[in-house]
């Protein structure tokens, strides 16, 4: 995909306006202006074109919803929004934009977040932010083939998750482990299910595939959840400015204690729940019907989101799913004993082992599952050791390459096809339940990939003993000068040695 190339120099100019803003403030009100823009930019592309053909179809509602533009009312244009940026009620003006195209379109009800009239926000930068938005085309044809909204909108979760630190990646998981799943999983058509949406990322990069393959945003109904209330509205916006159609509920729901899809059975499911949450509420879903292999511990949650999702799964339905590496080998409260059950139903087909430091919540390395309910491999287990990929971006962020990204979906890909599949030592390699077993049912890959090969060293005997015994002679040499200078200044407080 090509680069646009203008996402950061956006964020520096948006940035430097931020003044004394809270991010998590911040975030939402300049990814609701975003939004904002866009629908508008949108919608005054259709005007234009039924004002061409006929000025009395510009203003017929039905022209805009049947081709499944948002309706955006005369006051919520972003012309008018302009026209008033630079005077003192300008947040009241956007708070009744963002209203009236909520009561114009109700798949976006209680969606956009209408605060900017609040006393506390300043609105000479709230002016000076939408002016420089005024200068963005994000909703024109060309813009709509580039994705450039949806690129600068993920390009601001991303730079927010990241300045936000743990707060943040509640609502984001790194886009290049996003991809590396959605390559893994390869959801062409079907139901994508994802339990703990956050903003919506595993979704959108879904689609990306879908198209990428030739395919239609049509094929995939995309159902989710969310807790965090803004979160879900996040993920709303995120999905509705790239028109994919989505099932996220009426509100934010907690899935363990009010799961809103209940009867779905999906083909797909994609999620980074929260890593080993400690507060789930598990003394009030003890004789859950969803606990098949065993009761999850109170004390973390890894085991409830697997039985959750397992429990979500069609006949033929795969999943992918990213957890702390502590779920891989863990015996505590019943854990070992549901991962053993979950094995012996076959269901694990792959576990690929991630570097540590991807993730702006914490540095700790992390797995991801691959489950599958009709694996063609009966009774064999994949395991990819990918510890030693990824780059580091900064100090404490690494991000997984293109390249790593296809090396691990590609070895996974091959060895489910039977296409030029090789154990490789230290990276990847098959597995029977029975060696699994032998193993008391850890997961780990660094068990059973073993140790890579070294490169071979083609450097002649006869050569490398002369360097040795030269850097060794270097070395006893400079410790006798130091062993003659540590007795000279014993001698001098009076020791002899």
């Amino acid at each position: 995909m090509a680069v646009i190339g203008f996402e950061e120099k956006l964020w520096a100019a948006a940035d430097k306006l931020r003044n004394n803003m809270d991010s998590g403030e911040y975030k939402h009100v300049v990814l609701g202006l975003i939004f904002l823009k866009y629908v508008s930019d949108s919608f005054n592309e259709k005007w234009q074109e039924l004002m061409d053909l006929d000025p009395d179809f510009a203003e017929d509602r039905d022209a805009y919803m049947a081709e499944g533009i948002f309706w955006v009312p005369a006051n919520a244009r972003w012309t008018f929004i302009a026209e008033h940026a630079k005077t003192p009620e300008i947040g009241k003006v956007v708070d009744n934009a963002l209203d009236a195209i909520e009561k114009e379109n109700v798949t976006l009800k209680g969606v956009l977040p209408k605060s900017y009239a609040r006393p506390e926000l300043d609105k000479r930068i709230l002016g000076e932010i939408i002016d420089l938005f005024t200068n963005m085309n994000v909703g024109g044809s060309e813009a709509k083939e580039k994705d450039v909204l949806g690129r600068v909108y993920e390009y601001f979760l991303g730079k927010f998750a990241a300045n936000e630190g743990k707060g943040g990646g509640e609502f984001y998981t790194p886009k290049s482990v996003v991809k590396l799943m959605v390559e893994m999983l390869q959801p062409y058509k079907g139901y994508v299910y994802d339990p703990a949406c956050g903003s919506g990322g595993m979704f959108v990069q879904s689609l990306k595939f879908v198209e990428e393959h030739s395919g239609s945003k049509f094929d995939i109904s995309v159902y989710g959840q969310e807790s965090n209330p803004t979160t879900w509205k996040l993920s709303k916006m995120n999905l509705a400015i790239r028109g994919i159609e989505s099932n996220l509920g009426v509100k934010n729901a907690d899935t363990f204690h009010n799961d809103l899809h209940k009867t779905l059975k999906a083909d797909y499911v994609l999620a980074n729940p929260p890593f080993n949450d400690s507060d789930w509420g598990q003394s009030s879903l003890i004789d859950d019907p969803r606990w098949k292999f065993g009761t999850p511990p109170a004390g973390n949650a890894n085991y409830a989101w697997l039985e959750h999702m397992i429990d979500k799964l069609g006949q033929n339905g795969k999943a992918a799913v990213v957890l702390a590496n502590g779920s891989l080998s863990s015996n505590t409260s019943s854990e070992g004993e549901i991962r053993k059950n979950i094995i012996s139903a076959d269901l694990v087909e792959a576990i690929v082992a991630l570097p540590d430091r991807l993730f702006y919540t914490t540095g700790i390395p992390v797995c991801v599952w691959i489950l599958n309910r009709n694996k063609k491999h009966k009774g064999k287990t994949l395991f990819i050791d990918g510890r030693n990929l990824g780059t580091m971006v900064n100090r404490r962020l690494r991000e997984l390459t293109e390249a790593d990204i296809r090396k691990m979906a590609d070895v996974l890909i091959h060895w489910q096809s039977d296409e030029q599949y090789n154990d490789v030592q230290g990276f990847c390699r098959e597995t029977t339940l029975e060696e699994i077993q032998g193993h008391d049912y850890v997961l780990t890959p660094g068990r059973y990939v073993g140790v890579e090969d070294e490169e071979e060293d083609k450097e002649l005997f006869e050569e490398k003993m002369v360097k040795l015994t030269t850097t060794l002679s270097q070395q006893f040499k400079k410790s006798k000068e130091l062993e003659t200078e540590i007795k000279k200044q014993l001698a001098v407080l009076g020791y002899e040695i």
